[in-house]
């Protein structure tokens, strides 16, 4: 199951390198979307840097079941880590552009949160601490 998560987290990665690249041909420009401190800047910035964040989670979680083992008992985290994946960056990029969207946050940080606690919880019950 957790092998989603590895495509999932190599994926984000070079959408990271993508859309970080598109961004940076334009970031020269003190005024783009507004000046470095604006919304749409901070916002596509954040969605930038989630790609990488969140791909992080994603791989470090592949080899955190895969070591102990426990690779059939995470299928709640391992989709929990896939919306954060592509919720965060999606709503963030969204955001930028209909401030509105930024009530969605909630639901890609709450589901890595609750993946991770996830994955606590079921490291506990096999005594890995």
């Amino acid at each position: 199951m957790s092998e989603i998560n590895l495509y999932a987290a190599w994926i984000g990665m070079l959408l990271g390198g993508i859309f970080g690249a598109i961004q940076g041909l334009f970031f020269h420009k003190e005024v783009w979307l507004g000046g470095y401190g604006s919304w749409q800047r901070r916002m596509m910035r954040l969605g930038h840097i989630s790609f990488f964040g969140i791909a992080f989670i994603n791989i470090a979680f592949v080899f955190t079941v895969k070591s102990l083992g426990i690779e059939q008992e995470v299928a709640l985290p391992s989709a929990l880590f896939i919306i954060g994946a592509i919720g965060m960056p999606l709503i963030c990029y969204l955001s930028a552009f209909k401030k509105p969207v930024r009530h969605l946050f909630f639901i890609p940080a709450l589901s890595v949160i609750g993946g991770i606690a996830h994955l606590i919880w079921t490291m506990s019950t096999h005594n890995v601490f």
